[in-house]
């Protein structure tokens, strides 16, 4: 397998962050539209605690991302040196 370029990795990390965008604006509309009884309440209750544990997960996933784009231009950047 080929490792991607620092290109590639940041194109994925922001269609990450616009994933996780889209999951916000989707919850935020969701609960816009349930009704306001016991029930409307709690099924927004359980979409916000949702919604939070997936833009979380997607989070953690563009950090480790910028990290390994972070380390792969570390080590692009010494590999240069030393062919130098």
């Amino acid at each position: 397998m080929q490792t991607p370029t620092a290109a590639q990795i940041r194109t994925a990390i922001e269609v990450l962050k616009k994933f996780g965008k889209h999951i916000n604006q989707n919850a935020a509309n969701l609960v816009i539209e349930l009704p306001g009884t016991r029930f409307g309440d709690h099924c927004a209750a359980r979409v916000e605690a949702l919604n939070i544990e997936q833009v979380t997960r997607i989070q953690t996933v563009a950090a480790q991302l910028e990290q390994w784009r972070d380390e792969l231009q570390q080590q692009r950047r010494q590999c240069v040196s030393h062919h130098v």
